[in-house]
């Protein structure tokens, strides 16, 4: 590892330094190293008295969400629209575009680097699989797909795309004065990330980030998982026909029209995301590499010569059918992974009825029992095991503005309190990982029928966004309870960039960069309080979990 320092913030952790140059309305600042923080205990859902260190081991796993990784010259990102962060009517758009995101590989790679030489703290296990939730890419494009997969099971990384040389909005010939552009100063005069929040000038950044590299990938097993970025234009766009040629094309927007109706953003960026290329434009070096991929192509990619599991947790059914559902068992535990993207368009989530009855089947098969729809407890033969699901979207982002319609079914789609209504008679689901909401939070999910019992959802923060962590989940056996100890992960970097030689070097810039975004760094609420981070989460056992074999 490249930092030397323990990944693991019970030791140590990153936080707000020195300031480094001032802006007019904020600093930027230095990351440094701040205290540790010891594990919190939260016994909403169950209690014990023993240390957890004393349980037995069920399971290691990390979670990881919300990569982002951008083609950052693609023709169809309409960074543009970051110019409206002040005006409501863009609030589920924006951010389109953040100064870090050009290092976004780096970043990944150098957590991947870190995750592949953990330990858990209170079992002393090397993870045994790592468990994404989404948005791995960011514009729903087949050479995003192909840079996330090289990423994880080791490959060449291509980032660049179109010509030879950068075309994106931070070189400084870029006719927009809202991106950080660390070349310099532009004949225009410095960029507003340099004069409000004293941001650097780092020469020749943009181009040492394009550059390909290779990557080790990860030396465990992972599971995948289908985001809103994945599946549509910036995570909230339907790809219309015309927008699948713009992406291919040779021309990339730099402004909206002058009569573009504002009032009808969100309803047109979701359903006719096309309309935003028709503002004034540059020429740019086409690229058949951008292409949009189907969730059934995205699905199918997984199935490479190196994929450990086979299909990275996607079955040969979801191959066939183009579905993103699926089950992945261990001795211990069933992981359910769901697909909550709605294709219809919109950043938000909903399960639909099909996805909603083969939840129940999967469920019903590691319950020796549980509740009906009626209330009424139904008996099985079924073993029972403990349940984790995950996904990208949580209770609260479920709720899509088309939850109470008709989805392709012809039925209504199910949003959050449905999900969560459904789970709640399942007693063996103790823990639901998802990301979407790009911050750290976990909540106490108790049941209606006993309130001392229930299950934990927890919720991750991105790796494209402050505070770039992934997080440790550890769930042991304790006098007969279960602990869930959740224990955040910095990648292993140097604090501060001294330069750009290595990749090391450019993932701690990453990191600089994205603390200091306005609005979503270190000053932010991202990072979540101490009980969403670093904690052991009490679950009263559903069931005898002397039954159960440790993974």
């Amino acid at each position: 590892m490249s930092g030397g320092h323990t990944p693991l913030t019970t030791a140590r952790r990153l936080g707000p330094g020195a300031v480094l140059r001032t802006g007019s309305i904020s600093p930027y600042r230095a990351v440094e190293i701040i205290d540790g923080e010891r594990h919190v205990i939260r016994a909403d859902l169950g209690t014990h008295d023993q240390p957890s260190s004393q349980g037995r081991p069920l399971l290691c796993l990390v979670h990881l969400t919300d990569l982002q990784l951008a083609d950052v010259q693609s023709p169809t990102r309409f960074e543009f629209l970051n110019r409206q962060f002040a005006d409501p009517r863009y609030a589920e758009i924006i951010p389109v575009q953040r100064p870090q995101e050009a290092l976004n590989a780096r970043a990944v790679d150098a957590m991947l680097r870190t995750v592949n030489a953990v330990v858990g703290p209170v079992t002393a296990l090397s993870p045994q699989c790592v468990v994404t939730t989404g948005d791995a890419i960011d514009n729903a494009q087949w050479n995003e797909v192909r840079a996330f997969l090289s990423l994880f099971d080791g490959g060449r990384i291509v980032m660049n795309s179109g010509g030879p040389e950068y075309e994106g909005v931070q070189s400084l010939d870029w006719p927009d004065d809202i991106f950080w552009k660390p070349d310099g100063v532009a004949a225009g005069g410095p960029d507003l990330f340099r004069t409000a929040f004293g941001f650097p000038h780092w020469p020749g950044l943009i181009r040492r980030a394009i550059e390909q590299f290779t990557a080790p990938g990860l030396r465990m097993p992972w599971l995948s998982c289908f985001g809103n970025h994945e599946a549509l234009n910036q995570g909230v766009g339907v790809i219309s026909g015309d927008l699948a040629a713009a992406l291919v094309g040779d021309v990339k927007p730099w402004a909206l029209p002058a009569d573009f109706d504002h009032d009808r953003a969100l309803e047109l960026f979701m359903h006719h995301p096309e309309v935003f290329m028709t503002g004034p434009a540059r020429r740019v070096v086409s690229d058949p590499g951008r292409r949009p991929v189907t969730r059934q192509e995205f699905v199918a990619a997984h199935f490479g010569p190196t994929a450990r599991p086979s299909g990275h947790g996607f079955t040969e059914r979801n191959r066939l059918d183009g579905t993103a559902y699926y089950v992945h068992d261990t001795p211990a535990a069933r992981f359910i992974a769901l697909d909550t993207n709605c294709l219809a368009g919109g950043a938000a989530g909903c399960v639909d009825h099909d996805q909603a009855r083969w939840l129940e089947a999967r469920l019903a098969d590691v319950h020796s029992s549980y509740y009906d729809p009626a209330g009424y407890l139904v008996q099985t033969p079924n073993d029972d095991r403990l349940v984790v699901i995950f996904s990208h979207h949580g209770v609260e982002s479920l709720v899509h503005p088309m939850t109470r319609h008709a989805g392709p079914d012809g039925q209504p789609l199910l949003g959050g309190t449905d999900i969560l209504d459904l789970l709640h008679r399942y007693p063996n689901v103790v823990l639901w990982l998802n990301g979407h909401t790009h911050l750290n939070a976990i909540r106490p999910r108790r049941s209606p029928r006993d309130r001392a019992r229930g299950f934990w959802e927890v919720t991750t923060s991105s790796i494209v966004d402050w505070p770039c962590q992934a997080r440790l989940v550890e769930i042991v056996e304790v006098a007969g309870q279960l602990s869930i100890v959740c224990t955040m992960i910095d990648h292993d970097s140097p604090i501060r960039p001294e330069a750009l030689a290595s990749g090391a070097d450019l993932a701690a810039l990453h990191r600089e960069l994205a603390a200091n975004m306005p609005f979503a760094g270190m000053d932010s609420s991202r990072p979540g309080t101490h009980a969403d981070r670093n904690v052991e989460l009490r679950v009263a056992a559903p069931f005898p979990l002397a039954r159960l074999a440790a993974s």
